[in-house]
């Protein structure tokens, strides 16, 4: 079941959600607005290795925007920090974002209970476009979890993207066996 506005409101007001900046007018009739942050980073090896930490260069968005191109990875964040004790929150794109031919994750949409942290964005675009810092690039979506959480996602010893940063964090697959 999908969250609607008055219900991410009612779990904004018992903490249930938590999202930093808040501003009420990004609220949708069941989905809330996140914006792009001034934080973009790109891996710095040609070839990325599954198996060993890549290093990543990590850099500003200035008020003029930036130019993302075609073939690239591009790691954003989004400027909103967001908490969830009760739900499973999904990032998708904005329709006016993909319609720039911008798509914001590869495979990682969802997000666990318990996550707390500013979104890591795996951006990738189809053709060279100018983006903004503070520029609306996703919308989350929040579903109620059946049952009782075990453990969430901040108390989990495996959990490797706890800490917390503004800015986006590279793949973790190599803390991984395999």
């Amino acid at each position: 079941m999908i969250l609607s506005d008055r219900s991410i409101l009612n779990a904004i007001e018992t903490r249930d959600i938590v999202i930093e900046p808040y501003d009420r007018s990004c609220l949708g009739t069941n989905s809330y607005d996140v914006h792009l942050s001034k934080y973009l980073a790109c891996y710095i090896d040609e070839i990325i290795d599954a198996k060993k930490h890549n290093s990543v260069n990590h850099f500003e968005i200035g008020d003029e925007g930036i130019v993302l191109t075609p073939g690239k990875t591009y790691l954003g964040s989004t400027l909103e920090y967001t908490e969830t004790r009760k739900c499973v929150p999904f990032l998708e794109g904005k329709s006016s974002v993909g319609r720039l031919g911008i798509d914001i994750h590869a495979t990682a949409g969802k997000g666990d209970v318990g996550f707390c942290n500013h979104w890591t964005l795996e951006i990738s675009v189809s053709q060279a476009v100018r983006v903004y810092a503070g520029m609306p690039i996703g919308q989350l979506i929040y579903f109620m979890v059946e049952g009782d959480v075990e453990v969430d996602y901040s108390s989990k010893v495996s959990a490797k993207y706890n800490t917390r940063t503004p800015k986006p964090v590279e793949s973790m697959m190599w803390k991984n066996s395999f």
